[in-house]
């Protein structure tokens, strides 16, 4: 069953790239206590998600910023190495955005997020979508209906209905 708004999230442990190599990082300790973003995208360096979602969060940083936003976060179903680039190649990283690999999709499955599009060679991926987290309870959801739209997962489309 997909996670909905009320609901708290799994306590799971997804990857980033550190000086040092990659690093686990337990979710529930980027969100206790804090009122986090977390937008996840179907593939780094794929169409829409390189060109519209992640730009988006680039663009609004500092509206979140304006509205108590601790920390913006996004997770694909990639590995750090690859996150890691990507952050690097859009500019998310140097905008203070959190690249985030959930390499086994186990969070992305785990709040039924996941999807598998085999003629595109996207397999266990995960559905387009913007959450507000408030101390670890989704307090905002907002999913697409088609992975290849960005509007109300957007940053423009989250800060609209916060």
């Amino acid at each position: 069953m997909a996670i909905k708004q009320g609901d708290t999230l799994p306590d799971t442990t997804l990857v980033e790239m550190t000086a040092d190599g990659p690093a686990p990082v337990k979710l529930s300790d980027k969100t206790k206590g804090r009122k986090v973003v977390i937008f996840a995208v179907p593939g780094a360096f794929t169409p829409t998600c390189h060109s519209a979602h992640v730009p988006s969060f680039i663009r609004t940083k500092d509206q979140f910023d304006a509205k108590g936003v601790d920390e913006i976060i996004c997770v694909s179903v990639n590995d750090p190495f690859v996150m890691n680039a990507w952050g690097e190649a859009t500019g998310a990283t140097a905008a203070g955005i959190t690249m985030l690999g959930d390499a086994e999709s186990a969070f992305t499955s785990g709040i039924g997020m996941d999807f598998s599009a085999p003629p595109a060679g996207l397999m266990a991926r995960s559905k387009r979508y913007a959450m507000l987290v408030d101390d670890g309870v989704v307090s905002l959801l907002q999913e697409e209906e088609n992975p290849g739209m960005c509007e109300v997962s957007a940053g423009e489309g989250l800060l609209a209905s916060m």
